[in-house]
């Protein structure tokens, strides 16, 4: 069984057990978050929503809250010495699924 989530902008597919991860929610490591934008639910037969399945939902436990790889940037304009020099780490949540109810 699997289902298509809608978080951070971004549609996910979902199955459980596995590890997802996710733009950064506001929940504590080791507890539960409870996705309800479910797109769309598939097994022997699929289900879709318009836009979202009414009482689905998928649950999944918050493994930890981290930091991305970094990103360097770099801005430079020709003979007027403006040189800029920048990084970015895009927190994120790390998910494990553990059920998903149609």
């Amino acid at each position: 069984m699997y289902a298509i989530i809608l978080t951070g902008g971004k549609q996910l597919r979902v199955e459980v057990g596995q590890k997802i991860f996710v733009e950064k929610l506001d929940v504590e490591a080791g507890q539960e978050y409870t996705f309800t934008d479910v797109l769309l639910i598939g097994d022997k037969k699929v289900t879709t929503g318009k836009p979202t399945i009414a009482g689905a939902t998928v649950v999944a436990k918050v493994e930890k809250q981290g930091l991305g790889k970094k990103i360097h940037g770099f801005k430079y304009k020709a003979k007027n010495n403006y040189r800029r020099r920048y990084g970015h780490r895009q927190p994120y949540t790390c998910l494990t699924v553990t059920s998903i109810n149609a």
